[in-house]
């Protein structure tokens, strides 16, 4: 049986294989002439979506150039167009190039994306759970923008990605720490006590703790960031790291919602006035920096994280806190008393609202269970007379009260 194919070749049915052939032609790049090849498929339909993909194939000049485009080409091409189109910063792409490198340990990476199936991939990613979820996320997304783009493209008529399930990581995912109430207290305490045009980080950490911003969102503060007049903090640049160690001021925050303008508390005041006028006395400071040191034009991001830990350990013997922590101590504290989500999710410059209730989840839990008890003195101040209330305590006291725990072990056996 054959089958007229669009274009070059056909597919025909092999009874003695029991297989459809599906014939084509493939340019030879060294000396230009075209060979006719041949490929068995298991179904019909699989050899002619074979078939259609090498029609939109003849179509796409770099397809032809690669005589047939390998999966790293794909991906380094799709990052190309995006920094071009200037849709993502020096940064994203840096971080895309890394993902992009743990990619290219795997035979998928140099086959040809029209040859890729989808089991394949899901046979690679679900290899990966020895890696954090956020890896694995990474991972799967560079796969899913890369057949998307050859799909808009016109290279592959078939999106293997369609069936793909991202894995859950063999390891949990790691919480970050907030201080708790009395350690936040201590440390604020021991802050105040220090100078600081000696001890140059002091500010940066009440920041943090109390407006609750990344520690790359305070080192790229401007001095005309701090607006007095509204009581606000305008965040719209991050300071970012690059894998060489380089250092650059972007003005592009981590997310849309990182550009924002947050309230700061009257406390935090005289210490934002004071830094602007530490700032004023900075030397070389072209860029009217909020926080800068003499030897360099930004401060080093790893040096306030490596001070904290240092700080916290031999002062107070608190371990396990980072810079990133601060901040998180921000969100707790905000939980702790009664602001909304939605308020904080703003504050923090969270993408969406899911971000905000998962990070902070068991605070939630927390807060809900004090509400609860809220509810629940209201209902015997205020719900029952005082006969409702001598009944249910004379119940509490009872004997029957008391041995309501052997009952109860009664039902469990039942169950």
């Amino acid at each position: 049986m054959s089958i007229k194919g669009q274009g070059q070749g056909g597919i025909y049915y092999d009874k003695s294989r029991k297989l459809f052939i599906a014939t084509y032609y493939e340019r030879e790049l060294k000396t230009g002439e075209s060979k006719r090849k041949r490929k068995t498929f298991k179904t019909k339909e699989e050899a002619e979506n074979f078939k259609k993909n090498l029609m939109y194939q003849q179509e796409n000049p770099i397809f032809i150039e690669n005589n047939g485009l390998p999966l790293g080409k794909l991906m380094e091409i799709n990052l190309e167009n995006k920094m071009k189109s200037n849709l993502i910063s020096k940064s994203q792409y840096e971080r895309v190039q890394a993902t992009q490198r743990k990619i290219s340990q795997t035979y998928l990476y140099n086959k040809k994306i029209d040859e890729i199936k989808s089991d394949e991939i899901q046979d690679y990613l679900n290899s990966l759970t020895n890696l954090s979820n956020s890896s694995i996320k990474k991972i799967k997304e560079q796969f899913t923008q890369s057949f998307k783009f050859a799909i808009d493209r016109g290279y592959i008529s078939k999106n293997p990605m369609a069936t793909v399930i991202i894995p859950r990581s063999d390891k949990l995912d790691k919480k970050v720490r907030s201080l708790t109430i009395e350690e936040e207290k201590n440390f604020v305490g021991w802050l105040l006590s220090q100078n600081p045009r000696e001890f140059k980080f002091r500010n940066i950490y009440l920041i943090q703790m109390f407006c609750g911003l990344r520690i790359s969102e305070v080192l790229a503060l401007k001095r005309a960031d701090i607006n007095l007049r509204e009581k606000k903090i305008n965040v719209d640049k991050t300071l970012v790291t690059l894998p060489d160690k380089s250092v650059y001021l972007s003005n592009r925050p981590k997310t849309k919602a990182g550009i924002r303008k947050v309230p700061y508390p009257p406390t935090l005041e005289p210490f934002l006035i004071e830094q602007l006028e530490i700032s004023k006395e900075a030397k070389n400071n072209n860029q009217n920096m909020l926080f800068k040191v003499d030897n360099s034009e930004f401060v080093n991001r790893a040096a306030v994280n490596d001070t904290l830990k240092r700080v916290l350990k031999n002062n107070f013997g608190i371990t396990g806190i980072s810079t990133h922590s601060l901040r998180h101590t921000y969100g707790t504290r905000c939980i702790e008393a009664g602001v909304q989500p939605n308020v904080v999710q703003k504050n923090m410059g969270h993408a969406d609202i899911g971000v905000t209730l998962n990070v902070y989840a068991d605070v939630f839990d927390e807060y809900k269970q004090k509400e609860q008890e809220k509810a629940n003195k209201y209902y015997l101040t205020s719900v029952l007379d005082d006969d409702s209330k001598r009944l249910i305590n004379n119940m509490i006291s009872g004997e029957q009260y008391k041995r309501l725990e052997s009952p109860s072990k009664d039902i469990e056996k039942e169950k």
